[in-house]
């Protein structure tokens, strides 16, 4: 009875493989069937929020958290494919290509159930892999070849610091094992070495995250690769990243040398992501910077250590992909060729597309925290988490960033509503458009009954740590 337990694994990897014999017999039509095959994706993972079990030597282990994200993965890869569903024409939109994405997403499904710390590099490095051949596809473009260099090398180098310092955790636990490491002291007096070896670790998912001083591919790769791949890139790579931090936070304790570097780091993430934001008129660019800060918020969870905070995590990062994707909908549905959109093609969207418009301004509403959004309750227990456990400097940066925040992300909604234009309306068809409308009704949603997803994350938190 195993093997059922393993099911939104084995659902991805089948269309994988089905994506993979289309790809071969150079069957262009699977737009026909992927977007229904992943929307069934999130079914499975809805049907597997149950599953308990530990297997391959207690390497790989279900539990609350790892379905949640497992939940989160899957419905994320299902938005990403029917954003490209809309773009039918894209030359680019090849099986192969969706077959590279649905191998990330894999990846990241295995990464989320990893309780052992060789097997969540290999599975990192899975996930990894088919971005490095994703993002320089975009056509002839020099940008995304820019931004694909880029992302190896800075990938190369962060891979090579987090092997440095697993072999640190090795040489002063003799173990990898996450439960085997929770049980041992992880003060800086007790054992140098290892705080030293998993402070390097954490880089490689920091990384991934975009979190300060790992942040520097980020706006980048967003301008240079194409939309739909900027997309998938800004939100379903980030829950991997979270997932693996959240467990590896519940071995820590408040106010440790860890966890205060977890909020340091944390403090200029996201002070320096929204200060560059501000100046930005590359809407891509202006939300890379604005996940650069974004992950700066998610340390709050994190270097509060508590239940309450791994959940408020856990809660966030899906707030986070939900309201993200709203807004790069927008990017991608309005974007004529494929190109990045500036701050001034999005003057008098209201009148050329409202519905898009009203769109735009709900991604934007809850990537500042405004309500009744999932960004306002997500960041709501996040300061409250690390409020209770001390983190007042913290909470106060938090909350003074968000207002600066909201200079440039209800700018989006001022060029939309306020700017004049004299571009023809927008032909957009009405699926797209009740896709839209879908993603933004559920960021309300998440807000305004926020009770059924935060109890799912809140079931993780106190597992991990009770």
């Amino acid at each position: 009875m195993t093997i059922f337990k393993l099911l939104p694994e084995l659902w991805l990897l089948g269309i994988v493989c089905a994506l993979f014999v289309a790809s071969v017999r150079g069957s262009r039509r699977v737009m026909s069937w992927l977007p229904v095959a992943a929307g069934i994706g999130v079914l499975v993972a809805v049907a597997g929020l149950g599953a308990r079990d530990e297997m391959l030597y207690a390497t790989y282990k279900l539990d609350a958290l790892s379905q949640f994200f497992k939940l989160a993965i899957a419905f994320g890869f299902a938005v990403v494919t029917g954003i490209a569903a809309g773009k039918k024409d894209s030359r680019d939109l090849t099986p192969d290509y969706f077959m590279l994405l649905a191998l990330s997403a894999w990846g990241l499904m295995l990464l989320a159930s990893c309780v052992e710390l060789v097997t969540l590099y290999l599975a990192l490095e899975l996930s990894s892999y088919s971005l490095y051949a994703l993002i320089p596809l975009r056509g002839h473009d020099r940008r995304a070849a820019e931004a694909g260099i880029k992302y190896i090398l800075f990938g190369a180098a962060v891979t090579a610091i987090a092997l440095f310092g697993l072999s640190y955790i090795m040489a002063a636990k003799h173990t990898t094992y996450i439960a085997a490491l929770a049980a041992s002291s992880w003060s800086f007096a007790d054992a140098p070495l290892a705080v030293v070896g998993l402070t390097l670790f954490l880089a490689g998912f920091f990384y991934k995250l975009a979190l300060f001083p790992f942040h520097f591919w980020c706006p980048d790769v967003y301008q240079g690769t194409k939309n739909e791949t900027a997309a998938y890139v800004a939100t379903i790579p980030k829950l991997g990243a979270v997932v693996v931090l959240v467990r590896l936070a519940a071995i820590l304790t408040p106010h440790m040398e860890v966890t205060t570097i977890l909020a340091v780091l944390g403090a200029i993430s996201m002070t320096g992501g929204n200060l560059a934001a501000l100046v930005q008129r590359d809407v891509k660019r202006l939300l890379g910077y604005s996940s650069v800060a974004h992950a700066g918020y998610v340390m709050l969870g994190l270097a509060a250590g508590s239940a309450a905070g791994l959940a408020a995590s856990a809660f966030y990062s899906l707030a986070y992909i939900l309201m993200n994707l709203a807004a790069f909908y927008v990017v991608c549905t309005m974007s004529k060729d494929g190109e990045n959109p500036s701050l001034d093609d999005l003057n008098g969207l209201y009148h050329r597309a409202p519905a898009l418009a009203m769109i735009l301004a709900v991604a934007a509403f809850s990537l500042v925290g405004l309500p009744p959004t999932a960004g306002f309750t997500g960041k709501l227990f996040l300061l409250s988490a690390a409020w209770d456990q001390g983190f007042y400097w913290l909470v106060i940066v938090a909350v003074l960033n968000t207002a600066i925040s909201i200079y440039y992300y209800l700018g989006l909604v001022r060029h939309a509503y306020t700017g004049e234009s004299d571009a023809p309306a927008l032909a957009i068809p009405k699926g797209t458009l009740v896709f839209g409308g879908v993603l933004a009704a559920l960021v309300l949603l998440a807000g305004i009954i926020p009770a059924p997803l935060y109890d799912l994350a809140a079931m993780a938190g106190t597992q991990l740590h009770p």
